[in-house]
């Protein structure tokens, strides 16, 4: 039986904005994530950012795992996830959008999305420092489908390279910002010397996904805690492929 592995894609952890605000779904409240990482911990799965996850996803190594990621940087996530993740001993990784370090999600407000602060430098030492990973996210959270090829190598290669300067740390995984990537993208980033890259296709990681175009499983904050479990343990989201 293959071996399928869920990797859950967020993006803040904070209070829910109004209805009616747009892609208020991004937003999983800090209760909710909450009864997440305590389900997950109650079904027996170990929660791990993308490189303890790499033998699993490698088929070197099997268990009830599972991959958490969040997407952007936000602040919230060290000042909500942080907590819960560190209870359970689950380690996620976080996709920083390197230029935009201290910052705000300016790549949203044109849609009307209340802007949010972006972790700083220190408070990503703080998130490493916490047993988190950092993973990269552009330069600038640009769709590299809309860019040429040498600019599309440029924000997938300096993303990496500007994190290991100002973290001192590895940076080895990358996700495609909105999701969006092609084949030559792949390419650019097994060249710039990522380990994995992720995407928005839904679905659980199976043996046979690329290292560079992994699916994920979103959790919008309107799932409901049945739901979820739904979602990581059964082929409902591999069928939405």
């Amino acid at each position: 039986m293959e071996n399928s592995i869920p990797i859950l894609m967020y993006h803040q952890i904070d209070q829910r904005p109004a209805k009616g605000k747009p892609l208020r779904g991004l937003v999983v409240s800090t209760q909710a994530f909450g009864r997440q990482m305590a389900l997950l911990h109650a079904l027996g799965y170990q929660a791990l950012g993308m490189g303890a996850l790499m033998p699993y996803l490698r088929g070197q190594k099997r268990g009830k795992v599972c991959g958490i990621t969040f997407d952007d940087g936000y602040l919230n996530n060290l000042e909500h996830a942080l907590p819960i993740l560190s209870r359970y001993q689950f380690s996620s990784t976080c996709y920083a959008v390197s230029g935009s370090l201290g910052g705000l999600n300016s790549w949203d407000i044109a849609k009307g999305i209340d802007p949010k602060p972006l972790m700083d430098a220190n408070a990503l030492r703080t998130w490493l420092g916490e047993g988190q990973e950092v993973g990269a996210h552009g330069v600038a959270h640009l769709d590299l489908t809309t860019l040429s090829d040498s600019q599309a190598f440029n924000e997938i290669k300096l993303s990496k390279v500007r994190l290991e300067e100002t973290l001192s740390a590895s940076i080895q995984h990358f996700c495609y910002p909105y999701g969006r990537f092609q084949q030559q993208h792949i390419e650019m980033a097994k060249e710039a010397g990522y380990e994995s890259a992720t995407s928005t296709q839904r679905g659980r990681a199976q043996a046979r996904d690329s290292l560079y175009a992994l699916p994920r499983v979103q959790v919008m904050g309107s799932v409901w805690l049945g739901h979820f479990w739904y979602k990581l343990s059964s082929t409902y989201e591999d069928r939405r492929r």
